[in-house]
């Protein structure tokens, strides 16, 4: 199985940007899949998921100005993040979960200049 994560980059604070990641191999129909993320120095905190019923869970930190959603279809998810803040700064991880394992991608980064 393999999690393909694209987008990040550099962006202004207020600025917006995108993430997607697909997941292939002998994976079905992920029951969920998110996004996680490190900051320097912190533990990796999950910033959103979505089962494949569409039920989302946000962080506290980013609701309102994230969001995901995903294709089922083509077990892929993407990141919207809108009003972006220097504190999103992070590697952002993509996961998605089969019964009882849980994937993880690269990992793609994020600056968020003030």
């Amino acid at each position: 199985v393999q999690l393909q994560a694209f987008g990040g980059g550099l962006v202004q604070a207020g600025g917006s940007l995108s993430l997607s990641c697909a997941a292939s191999g002998s994976i079905r129909s992920p029951n969920e899949m998110g996004w996680y993320r490190q900051a320097p120095g912190k533990q990796r905190e999950l910033v959103a998921s979505i089962t494949r019923g569409g039920a989302t869970v946000y962080a506290h930190s980013v609701r309102g100005r994230f969001t995901i959603s995903r294709e089922n279809a083509k077990n892929t998810v993407l990141l919207r993040m809108n009003n972006l803040k220097v504190e999103d700064t992070a590697v952002y991880y993509c996961a998605a979960d089969s019964p009882g394992i849980r994937y993880w991608g690269k990992g793609t980064e994020l600056t968020v200049s003030s």
